[in-house]
Parts: C-alpha cells; sequence; structure tokens
C-alpha cells in the first residue's frame, strides 16, 4: 500500500516499491486519498476511465472526458477534478501507472534501443495528452499490464511506451510549460491544496486571496508569492481559469442562458464573462457551445 505524507489537507504520495514489479500498476476510486493535487519523482501515466471534470497540470487548467490519457513526468503537479453529490462515488474510476527515472536508466543500459523513448521522457516534463488511435492503443496497453506477469507484463509497458512515443503530432497536445516546483517543502503541497479547497467550494461565489491568505497563516503579500512559487501559477489566475474551465462544462452539459452560466462561475458581469472567456479559450461562450455540440453530434 501506498505511504502518505499528510499535511493538514494535503496529501503527498509516496510511490511504494513493490519486488515483484519495476513499475507500479494501480486503479483507484473517486474521490479516494490520491485523488487531489500532488506531484511525485516518478512518471505517471494517467488514464481517466469512468468520470469527466476539470483537471490541473503544471499551470494548464482544462476539462477532461472518460478516456483521457496523458503522461506527467516527474514532479509535474497535477490533479482530476470531478464534481459528484455528497456520498457520491465513482468505484475504479482511474488507472494509473508510475515508473522512476532509475529504472528507465537501467533498462536503457541494458537495452540501447530504449534510448529511443528519451524524446518522450523529455516531453513529459509539460504533461502530454494522447488522442485518437495512440489514445486508444495505450488504454489498450495501460489495461494488459494489470492482470499480466512476467514476460507478458514486460511486452505490455513497452507496446505502451511505443505506442505513446510513435503517436503522431496530430494526436499528442503539450499542455503546459516546463516548471519545477520546490519539491524538498512539504508545506507547498498543504498550501496549494488547502487553498485548492476553498476556490472550489466557493467557485460560484466570491473567492478572495485575502481568505485565502488566512487559511494559509500568512499575509496576502507573503502567500501571493508562496503561491506562485508553490503552484507555478497566480492565485488570481488559477482562480480565473478554474472558473472558466466549469462554465465551459456547463456551456456543453446544459442548455442555461450564458448569463446563468456567467453567474453560476461566479461572474456578476456579463460582459467581462464574455471577455475573459474569450481571452482565456479563444471563442465566446456561444461559439464554444455551437462548436462543441457540433462536434458531438452523431453524424
Amino acid at each position: 500500500m501506498a505511504e502518505l505524507w499528510v499535511a493538514g489537507s494535503a496529501v503527498r504520495e509516496v510511490i511504494p516499491l513493490d519486488p515483484r514489479f519495476s513499475a507500479r500498476w494501480h486503479a483507484h476510486d473517486y474521490p479516494g486519498p490520491f485523488a487531489r493535487w500532488n506531484y511525485h519523482p516518478e512518471y505517471e501515466i494517467h488514464y481517466a476511465r469512468r468520470r469527466s471534470g476539470r483537471y490541473i497540470v503544471g499551470d494548464s487548467v482544462g476539462l477532461f472526458d472518460a478516456g483521457q490519457l496523458v503522461l506527467i513526468g516527474p514532479n509535474v503537479p497535477h490533479d482530476w477534478i470531478t464534481d459528484l453529490a455528497a456520498g457520491e462515488s465513482i468505484s475504479q474510476s482511474d488507472l494509473v501507472f508510475q515508473f522512476r527515472q532509475e529504472w528507465l536508466t537501467q533498462c536503457e543500459a541494458a537495452m540501447p534501443e530504449a534510448g529511443a523513448l528519451q524524446a518522450l521522457w523529455r516531453r513529459s516534463l509539460s504533461g502530454i495528452e494522447f488522442t485518437g488511435d495512440a489514445a486508444r492503443r495505450g488504454i489498450a496497453s495501460l489495461e494488459a499490464i494489470g492482470p499480466a506477469v512476467g514476460a507478458d507484463r514486460l511486452a505490455h509497458i513497452f507496446s505502451l511506451f511505443g505506442a505513446l512515443s510513435t503517436a503522431p503530432a496530430h494526436e499528442t497536445r503539450t499542455l503546459a510549460r516546463q516548471w519545477v516546483p520546490p519539491v524538498h517543502d512539504p508545506l507547498a503541497a498543504e498550501i496549494v491544496g488547502r487553498s485548492l479547497d476553498y476556490i472550489l467550494e466557493n467557485i460560484s461565489g466570491t473567492v478572495r486571496l485575502g481568505t485565502a491568505a488566512t487559511l494559509a497563516g500568512m499575509s496576502e503579500s507573503a502567500f501571493s508569492r508562496y503561491f506562485t512559487r508553490s503552484s507555478g501559477q497566480n492565485f488570481t489566475a488559477l482562480v480565473r481559469k478554474l472558473r472558466l474551465a466549469h462554465a465551459a462544462k456547463l456551456l456543453q452539459q446544459t442548455g442555461d442562458p450564458v448569463a446563468r452560466i456567467a453567474l453560476a462561475v461566479g461572474y456578476e458581469n456579463l460582459s467581462n464573462f464574455n471577455r475573459q472567456f474569450l481571452r482565456e479559450l479563444g471563442e465566446t461562450p456561444t461559439q464554444y457551445r455551437a462548436r462543441v455540440r457540433g462536434a458531438s453530434r452523431p453524424e
């Protein structure tokens, strides 16, 4: 079982060593102890099996649907957030495969062919989302790793790596800028985790830097600097991204008027909401709704 470093409301996962396997394959429920903002020194391939919502990878915030496949490099902060009713949970919602740089280095020393994967590992420092046939092939191999043992397990692992490393450019998307968090500061996970809880609990209302600073036991200026250094992004910018990501989900999933959705994500001024949405997503709320609904309509 994984060990936890617990700091207030935040959890930092320490990926356990299992002498039977060279890497960790793990399916978990949502919500759960590891389904929150965290980072760790292992690479992680994350598959959202049975849920959708908003993701945070590094300084990127966006929407995800069931079936999303992402490769994350060492110490890239990440979180997948799903809105559920009180008491609701999703069994086996996520599947992750985690492995260490030391293992990759050993593979390259014993098998020079593995060196061809280095470009993939470098790109993973920004997070990579895979789509299309690359994602389908990757997911099939990822699922197959779990019950496999011995040579079969290794074959599925390298089949997974092969699917990701040969993905054409139009089936990959870089998610974030490269950034290294203060990995030796356990307080960072606590403060960012507590701040995210506060933001998400008040996404439809007022979110204040001063309140978040008080929750962290800091002055506003000290909290602002610390949050930026710890999370890789400005507190106010993160609030805006999370509000707009939630708005995008409502535009896609409901028929509510744009004005009502603006209020539901904390924007009292419709013009400001439209302006911020256009700047963040590159199109107006109306254009976004028409595009995503048109794309989801069966031909």
